[in-house]
């Protein structure tokens, strides 16, 4: 599960360094992490990474699932499942915030395998390995996967692109990614027992240090989640939110912490996020609500007073209203599950 490391700097637009609203968002989703193929192909090669793995690997068990290719030496051509083309090479991180289909190779008019055809079990406890390929120029590549316990309520997957390609500078981030994906390779390498919790929590402050980037490096104008980060009106407002939920919020409140007039502060966060700032209270409520639902036992009435509701037949409403079911059917969904 995702903490909040020493190296984590402050999310960019944040109006104090005390409240990390993008470490917070992804700690309400419940974020876990792991590496789990350790491959080297050789040239020419083409391969097939499907949507769906075989039942016997581990990632077939997997839900909500995001995947990383660390290309750790040679390179190749990688095209995703809308067509999109990119070659990538040695330091390249890939991210695609949905699984889906996608193929590398290297070389002409090579032949496509499936790789659920080509991988074995590793002595690492759920790491697989590949070698594959016609014996040329090879290129090494170490994959992992972050899983979300919810992706329903939170826009952090949905804004960004299906796929991104992380290349590291000189810069503070891009140390912390460097030395991070250094400790994943040669872990990787090393498949010793009792790596697995460690490749756990490395890959996911590799995940968080990506976005952290991604967000630094947004052009002026994007619109989104991660652009309202660096949005001076709405990060400072999402502050506030975050750090206190169950507060009774108001436009007007919301607007004077934030150091804005209630029309400004509407203004952009629907120029920028595409919804109003109560909307997104409500949203993040419920996902903290939900997360609570799916990993403990408290009652409906003490989850509906901490998120910020009088009552739990308010809170009843609010959660049908966002997900189309009652606290009662989504608890009962989540233990059958």
């Amino acid at each position: 599960m995702i903490g909040t490391p020493p190296s984590f700097a402050a999310t960019p637009g944040n109006a104090r360094g005390d409240h990390d609203v993008l470490a917070e968002m992804l700690r309400a989703v419940r974020l876990t992490g792991s590496v789990f193929l350790n491959a080297s192909f050789t040239a020419p090669f083409g391969v097939i990474s499907p949507k769906q793995f075989d039942e016997r690997t581990p990632m077939a068990q997997l839900r909500h699932v995001s995947i990383f290719h660390l290309i750790a030496a040679g390179g190749c051509t990688v095209e995703i499942a809308t067509g999109e083309q990119r070659i990538v090479s040695a330091g390249d991180i890939l991210l695609m915030p949905f699984a889906d289909a996608h193929k590398f190779w290297d070389g002409e008019s090579v032949r496509m395998t499936i790789a659920d055809e080509l991988v074995r079990p590793s002595s690492l406890n759920g790491m697989w390995t590949i070698n594959h390929g016609g014996g040329g120029q090879e290129t090494r590549m170490v994959c992992g996967f972050i899983e979300s316990s919810e992706f329903l309520f939170t826009p952090v997957f949905r804004t960004l692109p299906p796929l991104l390609i992380d290349r590291t500078g000189d810069d503070k981030v891009s140390a912390i990614i460097t030395s991070t994906v250094r400790q994943i390779l040669e872990l990787a390498d090393a498949a010793a027992p009792g790596s697995e919790l460690m490749l756990g929590r490395l890959m996911e402050l590799l995940f968080v240090e990506v976005l952290r980037r991604y967000a630094m490096e947004l052009p002026p104008g994007a619109t989104g989640w991660f652009a309202g980060l660096n949005d001076p009106i709405v990060s400072r407002a999402m502050h506030f939110v975050h750090g206190n939920p169950a507060r009774r919020w108001t436009v007007d409140d919301l607007a004077r912490e934030a150091g804005s007039s209630r029309t400004v502060l509407a203004e952009r966060f629907n120029a920028v996020m595409g919804q109003a700032p109560m909307e997104y209270i409500t949203n993040w409520r419920m996902q903290i609500a939900a997360d609570r639902m799916r990993n403990g036992n408290d009652s409906f009435a003490a989850i509906a007073a901490d998120v910020g509701y009088e009552s739990e037949a308010a809170f009843s409403r609010a959660f049908k209203r966002v997900t189309g079911v009652t606290p009662g059917r989504w608890r009962d969904g989540v233990m059958a599950s």
